[in-house]
């Protein structure tokens, strides 16, 4: 794929999550943000921002603080930049009997603790920041 040319490749769980948490912390989102579990592969590209995570098979996580679950699939990618995700492909966050995808997450910058996610509809929801700590 052309997006993921130049790119910066881990391989493996451990120097894929290794990556996973300095993207996440690099660009100020919360660490807890990607609850992964066995990564193939992460990537970044630099120049474009472009981020991708491969594992083995989807993954879903509740975030108890705000009682929200969340699945991740086996492909997660988007473009990161300061404070923010978008474009997200790979994300769903349940929603009484549905599952929207999430197509942006951004951290309130002056920061407020607040965290929104964007969903294709432009639905938004907004928790603290505090719910995605690494942990949670």
């Amino acid at each position: 794929m052309a997006e993921k040319e130049g790119g910066i490749v881990k391989k493996g769980h451990e120097e894929g999550m290794k990556m996973a948490v300095s993207l996440l912390e690099e660009f100020g989102l919360p660490l807890g943000l990607l609850p992964l579990a066995n990564i193939i592969e992460v990537g970044h590209v630099r120049s474009t921002g472009y981020m991708w995570i491969l594992q083995e098979k989807k993954v879903e996580h509740k975030f108890k603080i705000i009682s929200k679950l969340v699945s991740y699939d086996s492909e997660i990618h988007g473009y990161v930049e300061k404070k923010r995700i978008k474009k997200l492909k790979g994300v769903k966050a349940k929603e009484l009997m549905l599952w929207p995808p999430v197509s942006e997450i951004t951290v309130d910058d002056p920061p407020t603790g607040k965290i929104h996610f964007k969903s294709l509809a432009s639905i938004t929801k907004t928790f603290p920041v505090e719910a995605f700590a690494a942990g949670q």
